[in-house]
């Protein structure tokens, strides 16, 4: 099979058999059972690229309206290319992340100056845009222009892992590159759009993080980690995986942050009050910190400009002597 010039580790020794039957088994079920998603109604680059974007670290079920929403605001890449920013916010609301925005529209600004306007249609050529990662830059070749390539998010990962590896714990087996190797391995020759969107189904809807339903499981007689549960239990199923994974993790004592004492949970409140301010106004960080944080202090004025400092470099706000307002 062919392999992208990404993936540098040696090939896993996978039995062909096992390799074969968990190709079929996928398929068959990926045909019978896919998902009914906006963007794979369509090949086209841009609609592809807003799709994958929306989907970093976001829930298919919302970014489903979201979706259209932004095309419908922004149809074309010149579009996105020519908004003013604040507008390009303001539509992402409330998908969150809006760093992710920002560089949606630098990706658009930089394909219309370096490439005439045309998204790369290989990987190589994808990485060169920036804030585009080895998972985006597969998934645009794969299912923008069917390439035969291979790619790996979250949800791959652990089906991939699960299949063909075993049980992620006590810690995962192989690691990044490894994992692109092995996907490489067994992508199905001429299948790969339909054999990277089936795993992300299987992942995101049976193959879950937390609750799988093995029982419920295509991939039963394919999964290795299905056979490692089944050592602990007659029904291998998410209570079984919790149970393997709190053991293996042995309960850390490390006490989370709550999240709204957290600088992520702060950057949403600037940019979300500086949306209500009318258009060019600006605050100052003395007016600014009481209305985010209620016990904020002088000695708070350290920590809040640090913060304004990221969200000045992300591009999601403009600041001077004047105060800070959305760009």
């Amino acid at each position: 099979m062919r392999k992208s010039n990404q993936a540098s580790s040696p090939p896993l020794q996978l039995a062909p058999d096992h390799v074969t039957q968990a190709q079929n088994a996928l398929l068959q079920w990926y045909a019978r059972e896919q998902r009914d998603l906006p963007w794979r109604a369509t090949s086209d680059p841009y609609a592809i690229l807003v799709s994958e974007v929306m989907l970093q670290q976001t829930q298919v079920d919302r970014v489903l309206p979201k979706y259209q929403q932004f095309l419908s605001a922004f149809p074309t890449l010149v579009d996105l290319a020519a908004a003013p920013t604040a507008d390009v916010i303001s539509v992402w609301v409330p998908l969150g992340y809006n760093r992710r925005a920002i560089s949606l529209q630098s990706i658009a600004r930089q394909v219309i100056t370096e490439y005439g306007g045309r998204i790369p249609d290989t990987i190589d050529e994808l990485l060169k845009l920036k804030g585009i990662g080895r998972y985006t830059a597969g998934a645009i070749a794969c299912f923008a222009y069917r390439k035969h390539v291979a790619t790996v998010d979250t949800n791959i990962r652990r089906v991939l892992h699960r299949i063909f590896l075993g049980l992620e714990y006590p810690e995962p087996k192989v690691n990044d590159s490894q994992m692109l190797s092995l996907a490489e391995q067994v992508l199905p020759e001429g299948q790969a759009y339909d054999w990277n969107q089936a795993l992300m189904d299987l992942g995101a809807t049976i193959c879950t993080s937390n609750n799988p339903e093995c029982l419920d499981c295509p991939l039963q007689a394919s999964c290795q980690a299905y056979r490692d549960m089944s050592q602990y239990s007659l029904f291998p199923s998410g209570a079984v995986l919790r149970q393997l994974r709190k053991v293996a993790e042995k309960k850390t004592t490390y006490q989370a942050q709550p999240f709204t004492s957290t600088n992520r949970y702060f950057r949403g409140r600037i940019v979300d009050l500086l949306r209500s301010l009318p258009a060019d106004e600006r605050i100052s960080l003395t007016m600014l910190g009481p209305k985010i944080k209620p016990e904020f202090s002088v000695d708070d004025v350290v920590w809040l400009q640090k913060i304004v400092d990221g969200l000045v470099r992300d591009g999601l706000l403009d600041y001077n002597e004047d105060g800070a307002r959305l760009p």
